[in-house]
């Protein structure tokens, strides 16, 4: 039997391009079928939620990638111009578009429950709108406010120099999900907020949030770890404490982000894969086990089977890593942050005109992403290369001595 062949190093992480395009797609299946497929979506959700699969491989691919970006830099400053170069400027695209397709009255916007204007935009301007309070302009932002908190959880470990502790740190936050169900500790949304206020909430937040990437972002190794500590803090504490989600499964979207974070280190053999088979075992058991005791009213089946089934997607493509990668599958996964974020406008645009349909409809499902490929092609040529481009630029002009390790 020919062995597999080899991938070459320009396209060694391929694997991950692929598995962020299947979820990109999944995803847009699911906020798609509202339109098209309500009566099979109704019917799907209850044994298989597409959304919970799309964000875990998503998460576990962030996992994976951003703390070996960081570290790979070794730079803190390097890593947040990065970052910010990567996701802003199509968010920002997006959330213009979305504003001027409601000023058109072409797309209604979400009731923000009398919050104003200025409290939503600089919520949504640290993209920890989803823990802070205020409801997201798109649904789909919520899952990047659990990035963002990621990024300050990795930052802060990086100066701390405890980021090589993946394993155990996944580990914790999955035997805490467990405890927290079976303790009961059932806390409502936005519980944050709900004591102390939204508005100052947010005031606060933001401006910890800019202090301890700035600081973060020092040449001194004493500013360095205490900003990396300034933001990571408070970032947990809003993920357990000002989710929409229950406690356990904010709990549990940390520990999957970790688990990401673990494999990488095992391929690097900077951690043993016993180890992190160890911790991914714990994983699942402990998220199994507190969507079964937990009583919130959900689909438990649907959380579940999407929640193994995206897990084991990783698993496959983790073993099929050294293989080659078809370029269709690549390419979706170059531009599934373009699709992630073009999808739901386009959607608001279709429902605020034609309307969701009465009765199925294949053909229109299969339409919408014939249409939507094409536009997300544009957007990633047009706002995402060029952005990275220039984030790479600026990154170079003003990275700083190797330092943190």
């Amino acid at each position: 039997m020919e062995s597999p062949p080899l991938v070459p190093p320009s396209a060694k992480l391929g694997w991950l391009d692929a598995l962020r395009g299947i979820a990109a797609l999944v995803v847009v299946f699911d906020h798609s079928s509202y339109t098209f497929m309500a009566d099979f979506r109704r019917e799907l959700m209850p044994q298989f939620n597409t959304s919970r699969y799309g964000i875990t491989v998503f998460f576990l691919v962030s996992g994976y990638i951003i703390p070996a970006s960081l570290e790979r830099r070794g730079c803190v400053r390097t890593f947040w111009i990065g970052r910010i170069f990567r996701v802003y400027p199509l968010w920002a695209v997006v959330v213009t578009v979305i504003l001027a397709a409601h000023l058109l009255g072409v797309a209604e916007l979400r009731d923000f429950g009398g919050q104003s204007a200025v409290t939503v935009v600089v919520a949504h301007a640290t993209m920890l709108q989803e823990l802070l309070g205020t409801p997201n302009l798109l649904l789909v932002l919520w899952t990047l406010s659990y990035e963002m908190s990621f990024y300050l959880l990795v930052v802060a470990l990086f100066t701390v120099r405890l980021h090589r502790q993946s394993a155990a740190i996944t580990v914790t936050l999955a035997v805490f999900s467990a405890a927290s169900v079976t303790a009961g500790a059932v806390l409502p949304a936005s519980a944050l907020s709900g004591l102390v206020g939204t508005g100052p909430l947010i005031a606060c937040a933001s401006i910890v949030m800019g202090l301890a990437i700035c600081c973060a972002s020092s040449g001194s190794p004493v500013l360095r770890g205490f900003g990396g500590v300034l933001g990571g803090v408070p970032a947990l504490v809003l993920v357990l404490f000002n989710g929409t989600v229950p406690l356990w499964e904010g709990l549990v979207i940390l520990a999957v982000m970790f688990l990401g974070t673990a494999v990488h280190r095992a391929e690097k053999g900077q951690s043993t894969w016993c180890r992190t088979a160890a911790a991914a075992v714990l994983v699942v058991g402990c998220a199994v086990g507190s969507a079964y005791g937990s009583g919130t009213d959900f689909a438990r089946r649907g959380w579940i089977v999407a929640f193994l089934l995206a897990l084991l997607t990783f698993a496959v493509g983790l073993a099929s890593r050294r293989r080659r990668v078809p370029p269709m599958l690549t390419g979706l996964g170059t531009i599934s942050y373009s699709v992630y974020l073009v999808h739901p406008v386009l959607l608001a645009v279709i429902d605020g005109t034609v309307g969701r349909r009465r009765q199925d409809s294949l053909v229109l499902e299969v339409a919408f992403f014939a249409a939507l490929l094409p536009v997300c092609l544009l957007t990633h040529r047009w706002v995402e290369a060029p952005s990275q481009a220039w984030g790479r630029r600026v990154a170079g002009r003003v990275e700083l001595p190797r330092a943190g390790r």
